[in-house]
């Protein structure tokens, strides 16, 4: 028999001077991490060393990779991807910090496309710091649906919720014009196909957030709700997709609705995350569902004011890992059922040929 295939993830280091090498360093010691894959972080053997020594983390060692393919299992590898010349401050968003965040998503993302790993995990950035970098894009799910193949959504996943968004890292301002129903539409078909694929859910039942307070009121209060959204709804539950709403935001998770549903769709940012780091922070995950390839990353940010001082907790990190480990299964699986699926009308026509060669 052949040896069984360790997953390949992928791991970069995120802003530099944050908590990105706490989180990393604190999740790869967790002894599960090797039975579950290969850790390849994509980062810097002077800052990692630097990570290293100052949060106490002196007997933890990487092996130092050039390349995927010489990556150990069973051992945390590291490949250089960062200039010599980069510096540590811890707190502060610099341009080195900036720029050692943006060659490691680079290579790692490069490497992804190529098929050299088989799961992303990204530590945070500083979604403004990076900007001067030549980082172009409000973050990295708009940054991975530019590079990769799909249509993204931004899904925050954990035990307690699953929550994605229709409008991501935009002003609140923009939101209602953002709503056009065929975004809306997409949003819901990327949910639906994600639970049944990456979560193996069969059968999702998805609840659909209104945009307005109370939901528009039946227009009183916006008429995006009841003209846009719930005409939305009404037409994928043509297509067999099992999609409610639209809900009163408050009274739906104030009533602890979202117990009734596989996912919920939220409309903008703050409408989904609140609740859901509300839930979940510190256990949750932000998947990046809809695309190719497979990119997860903790539910928080570069934790600037605890940095250098080994006060992170690296738990939604190494259940980030977890989950992009668990998805890629579920991705392998399914794409194996549909491969080896029995044509529809196969049977009948064995069941024919007997009875005529009879």
């Amino acid at each position: 028999m052949s040896e069984k295939k360790s997953i390949k993830v992928g791991i970069t280091h995120g802003d530099t001077n944050g908590i990105g090498y706490e989180v990393i360093l604190g999740a790869l010691e967790d002894f599960r991490i090797n039975e579950i894959c290969t850790p390849i972080v994509y980062g810097s053997k002077k800052l990692s060393s630097y990570h290293k020594k100052v949060l106490n983390y002196n007997n933890f060692q990487f092996n130092y990779i050039n390349h995927p393919n010489e990556s150990k299992k069973n051992k945390p590898n590291l490949i250089d991807v960062c200039d010599e010349s980069l510096e540590v401050e811890f707190g502060v968003a610099t341009s080195d910090s900036a720029k050692a965040a943006f060659q490691s998503l680079e290579k790692a993302v490069e490497d992804l496309k190529n098929g050299d790993i088989d799961v992303l995990v990204t530590a945070p950035i500083h979604k403004d710091g990076i900007q001067e970098a030549g980082f172009n894009f409000p973050g990295h799910t708009e940054y991975l649906a530019d590079k990769l193949e799909g249509n993204s959504l931004m899904f925050m996943v954990s035990e307690r919720a699953r929550i994605a968004v229709v409008t991501g890292h935009i002003p609140l301002s923009e939101v209602a014009s953002n709503l056009k129903p065929e975004i809306i539409e997409e949003k819901i078909k990327t949910m639906n196909d994600s639970l049944k694929t990456d979560f193996n859910i069969r059968k999702p039942r998805i609840a659909v957030l209104g945009l307005n307070p109370h939901a528009g009121d039946n227009g009183l209060l916006g008429k995006e709700d009841k003209e846009i959204i719930a005409t939305v709804i009404e037409k994928v539950k043509e297509e067999k997709i099992m999609a409610f709403g639209p809900f009163s935001a408050d009274g739906f998770f104030g009533n602890g609705g979202h117990h009734n549903f596989d996912a919920v769709l939220a409309m903008y940012h703050d409408q989904g995350l609140i609740p859901f780091k509300t839930l979940s922070f510190g256990e949750g995950v932000n998947f990046t569902a809809g695309l190719n390839c497979i990119r997860t990353s903790p539910d928080h940010g570069t934790g600037f004011d605890i940095a250098g001082k080994r006060a992170a907790d690296p738990s939604s990190m190494l259940r980030a890992i977890f989950a992009g480990t668990e998805i890629y299964k579920s991705r392998n699986m399914n794409e194996e059922l549909i491969e080896n699926q029995i044509e529809p009308n196969l049977w009948k026509k064995v069941e024919r040929n007997k009875k005529n060669k009879g």
